[in-house]
């Protein structure tokens, strides 16, 4: 004897569950693997009309019941071993069903589809999501752009993003109502844009912090001086003091990205000092006197 486990098919754990349990398990499994979500997949349509067959005989008292009764009788006592009946080709309904609940491909009840167009659960369609690089400058300021994704018909769609000034690395824009179609009336998923802030070669972005290189002469770290330093929407002037180091930083409060809480961080000037490649023969000739008269040597005491 074959038979079909109804509770397993709706995902119930037991038999001892109220109707609206029954319900919202069906729902759950029906809009997984409805046809209209699962194209093309045979294996999914078969599911659907087992999930159908299940909730069939399971909202109905009376024929739960009595499959309630045939199933302790012949596999919960007895312990036997279970598999699901096969159907025929077109075949809205099981053997088991039809061995235990009559033939309902010859009988007056309605059959699976027309339950189906007369109990249709809506299901809202899948979300999407994609992504786009943004400039720092860009993502500071806001700006509206265009972005182009292939539709499940295989149709480019161009879709307008506004993006707000001061959108954060990783946050996502949602459109409502752009994702995938819904099926029997369910809303349309959604589309998600996440933002990614690409760094360039002028900045750097950590948190809201904006880091910035500042190039500086070797007499410049050494005898300090004022230096302009551009942030992301003015310059400042600030005081570089003598004797600083390459790959120290100067710190430049609320220069920085915005913070969202109408703030914004530090901007943070990270020094290289460069050194000329070709020395005209007057500076060749102070570097020399310079090595005359220096005591200075990085290599002495730099660990200690």
């Amino acid at each position: 004897m074959i038979f079909k486990d109804y509770y397993k098919i709706l995902n119930i754990e037991t038999s001892k569950i109220d109707m609206q349990t029954i319900k919202v398990a069906y729902r759950e499994a029906a809009k997984k693997y409805h046809p209209d979500v699962n194209v093309g997949n045979r294996a999914a349509e078969e599911r659907f009309k087992d999930i159908n067959e299940a909730y069939r005989v399971l909202s109905s008292n009376s024929a739960k019941r009595k499959y309630d009764r045939m199933w302790n009788s012949n596999v919960g006592r007895k312990k036997k071993s279970y598999e699901e009946s096969q159907r025929q080709s077109g075949s809205k309904f099981s053997d088991f069903f039809n061995m235990f609940f009559g033939n309902m491909e010859d009988s007056n009840i309605e059959d699976t589809k027309t339950l189906n167009r007369k109990k249709k659960i809506p299901i809202k369609g899948e979300n999407i999501e994609t992504e786009i690089n943004l400039s720092i400058e860009e993502t500071f300021y806001g700006c509206d752009k265009k972005i182009s994704l292939r539709t499940a018909e295989g149709k480019m769609k161009t879709f307008a993003v506004k993006v707000p000034a001061g959108i954060r690395n990783n946050e996502k824009i949602r459109l409502i109502g752009q994702g995938k179609l819904g099926v029997n009336g369910g809303k349309n998923g959604e589309l998600f844009i996440r933002i990614n802030i690409e760094n360039n070669c002028k900045f750097r972005l950590y948190g809201v912090d904006i880091y910035t290189d500042l190039f500086l002469t070797p007499w410049e770290a050494a005898l300090g001086t004022r230096a302009n330093v551009s942030s992301i929407d003015e310059e400042a002037s600030i005081y570089i003091p003598q004797g600083i180091g390459s790959g120290e930083k100067v710190r430049i409060p609320g220069k920085g990205y915005k913070d969202g809480k109408g703030g914004r961080g530090d901007l943070i000037a990270e020094v290289k000092i460069v050194v000329p490649k070709t020395l005209s023969e007057e500076e060749k000739v102070i570097y020399e006197k310079l090595e005359e008269v220096s005591n200075f040597s990085p290599r002495i005491n730099k660990y200690t």
